[in-house]
């Protein structure tokens, strides 16, 4: 097994920057939607917030 074929041509320190760079994009996008989805901040969140600034 060779890896990632269309990614002959790079060396191996790009081909890890690349890998690296997906994961991450990957990993925020998941974040994101995953906040989105869940409204954001939690009750135990929004509850600490407004304890805090009294």
């Amino acid at each position: 097994m060779s890896g990632f074929p269309g990614l002959s041509f790079l060396g191996l320190k790009s081909k890890n920057a690349v890998v690296a760079g997906g994961l991450t994009a990957f990993v925020f996008g998941v974040y994101f939607y995953t906040m989105k989805a869940a409204g954001g901040m939690d009750k135990l969140q929004i509850k600490r917030l407004c304890v805090s600034f009294r």
